[in-house]
């Protein structure tokens, strides 16, 4: 049985998150910190939600506002959270500053709420419409990302070349679209986008076990988004001829093992075919590609976890999870596609994540 990741080296560590304004530590605003919700998922741009006391004490013995004279959160201060043992903190999030909300309630002393976004926010806001003429998607998101000011670490997505519309899109919703035909997904790292396929995903690998760090499970296998095959068709315009593809197993694995959601829906219902004729394909190469993109998108869905551990900041999208302690048809490697980081001065830190395998355990 694999052992559980360690959250620390020490056996006693404070797991308080800490803050930074502009690139500096900030003692003072790490103290008042009283609630803290990242949230991140597929498809990018993480979110944060910080709670502060927006009451505290002064050297000569009074009190006042914390934050409102403006000199260290505003709107457009830059922001980084850090979360984990304090001895080796880990970054959590990096972005600026794009709300503020103040809560005054009856015995109680104020509050500062601050919602902040990754640099993906700027993608959300920046609509535009542009054609991308004879170029492969790897090409697109380079382009995209040196619109936004981003450094782009993008694997694979060479193939296939050809024209790409965005049509009164935001950047955001442009590049998630495109990546999304070909089955693969981005995410902000620091100030670098990277994007790669699914299945080339690889941010690290943890285990979990029930009852320890890991504290709530529910697993659900689902087969009523399965299908046993997948098939496309389009027309070439410059051969003059149709194109087509077909997929009927998953073709960029995943973690994980046992059946597929494939074989159980043939084993326990009946065989289900999707023919996609919705996408305009313009060559062989783009057909299969599809084909294989729709069909490994549903066959990785099939067994869902939701869970509840103790606070990792290393328990992110596109970690490899190993969890241990179900049972075993339950226990099994799931891939991270949503992490929620919470932090309060009752509860602690905890993360919410979801996982996804493509398999059903054979117990």
């Amino acid at each position: 049985m694999p052992v559980e990741t360690s959250v620390s080296r020490a056996a006693v560590y404070r797991a308080r998150p800490t803050l930074r304004l502009a690139g500096r530590e900030d003692l003072r605003v790490s103290e008042l910190l009283i609630g803290m919700r990242i949230e991140e998922s597929e498809g990018g741009m993480t979110t944060a939600e910080l709670r502060f006391s927006n009451w505290a004490s002064t050297t000569d013995g009074n009190a006042e506002y914390a934050f409102e004279d403006g000199s260290r959160m505003t709107l457009g201060t830059a922001i980084e959270v850090y979360s984990g043992d304090e001895g080796q903190p880990r970054e959590l999030f990096r972005g600026v500053v794009s709300g503020l909300e103040a809560d005054f309630a009856p015995g109680a002393p104020p509050e500062l709420v601050v919602l902040a976004e990754d640099a993906l926010g700027r993608a959300r806001m920046a609509r535009r419409s542009k054609v991308y003429s004879d170029m492969p998607p790897a090409d697109v998101v380079s382009a995209v990302a040196g619109e936004l000011g981003l450094r782009p670490s993008v694997q694979g997505l060479s193939t296939p070349v050809g024209t790409w519309a965005q049509l009164n899109e935001s950047d955001l919703a442009f590049l998630r679209r495109l990546l999304g035909r070909f089955d693969a997904d981005l995410q902000i790292v620091g100030d670098e986008l990277q994007v790669a396929p699914r299945g080339d995903v690889r941010r690290g690998e943890l285990q979990l076990e029930l009852h320890g760090q890991l504290a709530r499970a529910r697993v659900v296998a689902d087969l009523a988004q399965q299908v046993t095959s997948v098939s496309t068709a389009g027309w070439d315009p410059v051969g003059g001829s149709e194109v087509s593809g077909e997929a009927s197993s998953l073709a960029h694995g995943g973690p994980g093992s046992g059946s597929s959601g494939a074989d159980w829906l043939a084993r326990a219902l009946a065989p289900r075919h999707e023919h996609i004729a919705n996408l305009a394909l313009a060559s062989a190469a783009e057909a299969q590609a599809v084909a294989e993109a729709a069909f490994d998108q549903r066959a990785r869905r099939f067994v869902r976890l939701e869970g509840v551990a103790e606070g990792n900041a290393q328990l992110r999208v596109g970690t490899t999870v190993s969890v241990s302690g179900l049972s075993r048809r339950w226990d099994n490697s799931y891939y991270v596609v949503a992490a929620r980081h919470l932090y309060d001065v009752r509860a602690g830190y905890r993360t919410e994540f979801v996982g996804e395998c493509a398999w059903l355990g054979d117990g």
